[in-house]
């Protein structure tokens, strides 16, 4: 197997199986507003279109980094670990979890599991995550993509505290 093609399948199962377990979260009896989710949704999809639309493959005066293959692997390795810790988070976040910012009914603060390692475990995750594709695709793209990307975790954690601290 190719590291583009390994990468791509990591990302694609990822989104695929995030997706399909939202069918699993209570329903929220409150959510942050439209516009406020608007911000980091709107900086989601930039980065992930700068980091994943152009080409792994490309060469050109836009490449600022090369890495070994060696190098590349493990980054591919850090993808899944990344993968991995964010799965983990929500597995243990169970009904609770939302893709979008929201108060459940029987809303509890959860600091066991990855929640008792780091404050945000899904979103350390991701960021390894992120920033592993960025270091093997080596390009202004990959950067500037996963700069927007961290902005966006950022802008929805802070959203996230703003609007549980309210609750």
């Amino acid at each position: 197997m190719q590291v583009g093609h390994a990468i791509a399948a990591l990302w694609l199962f990822w989104v695929v199986s995030w997706v399909l377990a939202a069918a699993w979260a209570d329903p929220a009896q409150k959510r942050a507003d439209l516009k406020s989710e608007a911000r980091y949704r709107v900086l989601w999809l930039a980065g992930a279109v700068l980091m994943f639309v152009p080409a792994h493959g490309y060469a050109g005066r836009l490449r600022l980094w090369t890495p070994t293959l060696t190098e590349a692997w493990i980054c591919v390795a850090l993808i899944a670990l990344g993968l991995a810790f964010a799965w983990w988070a929500r597995l243990h976040l169970g009904r609770l979890w939302s893709a979008n910012v929201t108060a459940k009914a029987d809303h509890r603060v959860v600091d066991t599991g990855p929640y008792g390692l780091v404050r945000h475990p899904i979103y350390t995750g991701l960021l390894l995550s992120i920033l592993a594709t960025m270091a093997v695709k080596g390009t202004v793209w990959g950067v500037a993509g996963a700069a927007l990307l961290l902005v966006g975790v950022v802008v929805k954690a802070r959203l996230e505290e703003r609007f549980l601290r309210g609750e």
